[in-house]
């Protein structure tokens, strides 16, 4: 026989939801405790591992679900003494980004490893050699590899957090430094590409010389850009009025930097609307 508590009454709701979810066959018997909260008592007909399995599992929901936000704000606040309430709201949400994202970068952050692994071993060791489980116990005393895990994560996060207010300051100081200039051209066409390539109004391709040219009579190094930067660089020295980029990517990281940069100057159309086709034709050939 098997004896857990749960002090939360949502946690203990959660815990049985997600039990059922992970093993139909289990049966349990949940009564209250005026000591300990929720007692909830298993047979052991279904066998140890299963069962252990399906607990784990469960715990590790509730965990996720109850747990992991007041863990990541107290290491923020605690371990990284932040304590204005805005940086740590975002930085809370770059660390949830980091815990649970599915896409390639956050994966490539936590280097493809999934933490509720760690934490499922962990409720796993803590549940397999007892016959008595206090969930808060657990909790409190028992996940420290977990948490050491989270303290890193949580560092990870404040240093994406200020690469994006550099990079913020940056995008400000180019808006900044473009409202005050002459622009140099009605309109740019762009191709999308690494780099881009830019084109006058009448179809004619800038090429590189001329770009750098363009470029040197600007002092861009005021506003942090590279004389050998030429993506964004050329268009903050020509200023146009309007910018049209074309592509298969809006949310490819250069595009979106001169979207962020020049906002209602830029309208973004898909590759098939090139209005320049026997550009296109004679670099087939």
């Amino acid at each position: 026989m098997l004896e857990v508590y749960f002090e939360s009454d949502k946690e203990v709701i959660r815990f049985c939801e997600q039990l059922f979810r992970y093993n139909k066959d289990i049966e349990l018997h949940w009564k209250t405790d005026k000591d300990w909260g929720n007692h909830i008592i298993f047979e052991k007909e279904i066998k140890a591992n299963a069962l252990f399995e399906a607990i784990s599992k469960a715990m590790v929901e509730v965990f996720v679900t109850h747990r992991l936000t007041a863990m990541i704000n107290s290491i923020i606040e605690d371990y990284y003494y932040y304590t204005n309430r805005d940086e740590m709201e975002k930085i809370l949400e770059l660390t949830q980004w980091i815990f649970s994202g599915e896409d390639a970068d956050s994966l490539r952050v936590r280097k493809d490893k999934d933490p509720r692994q760690l934490l499922m071993s962990l409720f796993i060791a803590n549940i397999k050699n007892t016959s008595t489980v206090h969930y808060d116990s657990i909790v409190k005393f028992r996940l420290n590899p977990f948490k050491d895990k989270l303290v890193h994560y949580v560092g990870l996060a404040i240093d994406e957090f200020k690469r994006e207010e550099d990079h913020q300051e940056f995008i400000y100081l180019l808006r900044e430094y473009i409202s005050k200039k002459e622009p140099s051209f009605n309109i740019i066409h762009i191709l999308q590409g690494d780099p881009f390539s830019f084109f006058k109004q009448n179809g004619k391709r800038l090429s590189n010389m001329e770009l750098r040219m363009l470029m040197q009579k600007e002092p861009l190094y005021i506003v942090g850009l590279d004389e050998n930067e030429l993506n964004l660089a050329p268009l903050v020295a020509m200023a146009p009025e309007k910018i049209k980029i074309y592509g298969d990517h809006p949310s490819e990281p250069k595009t979106l930097t001169v979207i962020s940069v020049f906002q209602e100057r830029v309208d973004f159309e898909p590759y098939s609307n090139f209005p320049f086709s026997f550009y296109l034709n004679n670099r087939q050939k």
